[in-house]
């Protein structure tokens, strides 16, 4: 992120090259017990979340793009409105996990402490605190993008994505949030072992950048859920493909924000749930 000012230069970020995991011993069966034998296990560290000295969230999130997570997150749960609201981030690993100091606005964090003050527990969810979901479904902004692509342009997409996973092949255990063009093309991928962290950590990667002005779409290896549709409508994306199945209340969001909606991608086939209007058999 050009804008945010890094404070302090992580371990878990100096690397760039660190796979996010680590070895294990193992015995597989069936087969020869050999000795010895290790395999590569995805990291999983509590990362918390602390604005301005204030500590907010604690998650169990994948140990590599942590600068981006914490610019995502802070937008998709509303902390902060633009980047620029954000005005350091400083990543520090201790014993027990690691510590993402971001420092905000006092707008932003006059607003926060406010939204704490509602708070029954503290999670990423974006549901504590809340009331009633309609009070959620208020809060979300609709999204009116009108270009369109084609179905085959999401098939070729959800059929590269494993390639562009280098974490997933390693380890087996972790989600990708990919952004794709309207001809299928993988332009960015973060993951994570949490698919809201991928998400988040795509959002912070790619926000500045200008990749969500572009006409695309956003390819989760997972489910669509509620919280997945909720951050893709605070960022404005218009289209969320996922490999696996929507939640109902995912489908009732995007389709009260204008959000075509595309769940089971894959062997070249997808199910349409909302706003199919964006999808058709020619890119636009």
């Amino acid at each position: 992120m050009s804008d945010v000012k890094s404070e302090a230069e992580p371990e878990a970020e100096l690397d760039a090259n660190r796979p996010a995991a680590v070895e294990r011993p193992i015995a597989r069966w069936p087969g020869p017990q050999e000795a010895n034998q290790r395999d590569m296990i995805a990291e999983e560290v509590p990362v918390a979340l602390v604005y301005n000295g204030v500590s907010h969230a604690v998650m169990m999130a994948s140990p590599l793009d942590l600068r981006a997570f914490a610019v995502g997150f802070s937008l998709t749960e509303g902390i902060v409105d633009h980047p620029d609201d954000i005005y350091g981030v400083a990543i520090a690993r201790g014993d027990a996990g690691i510590e993402v100091s971001i420092t905000v606005s006092n707008r932003c964090f006059a607003r926060l402490k406010k939204l704490r003050r509602n708070l029954v527990g503290q999670s990423g969810c974006g549901l504590c605190g809340a009331e009633s979901l309609e009070q959620l479904r208020q809060d979300l902004p609709v999204v009116k993008a009108t270009f369109t692509l084609s179905h085959d342009a999401v098939n070729i997409a959800a059929g590269n994505l494993i390639q562009h996973q280098p974490l997933q092949a390693l380890s087996g255990a972790v989600h990708g949030a990919a952004w794709c063009d309207t001809s299928g093309n993988i332009v960015k991928v973060c993951e994570d072992v949490g698919r809201h962290n991928a998400l988040d950590k795509l959002i912070g990667s790619l926000y500045d950048g200008g990749a969500f002005a572009a006409s695309g779409f956003l390819l989760m290896t997972s489910r669509a859920s509620y919280e997945i549709l909720a951050k893709a409508a605070q960022s404005g994306i218009a289209v969320v493909v996922a490999v696996s199945a929507p939640t109902s209340l995912a489908i009732d969001v995007a389709a009260a924000t204008g959000i075509t909606l595309v769940g089971f991608s894959r062997d070249d086939r997808h199910v349409v749930y909302t706003n199919g209007q964006r999808l058709s058999d020619t890119i636009g």
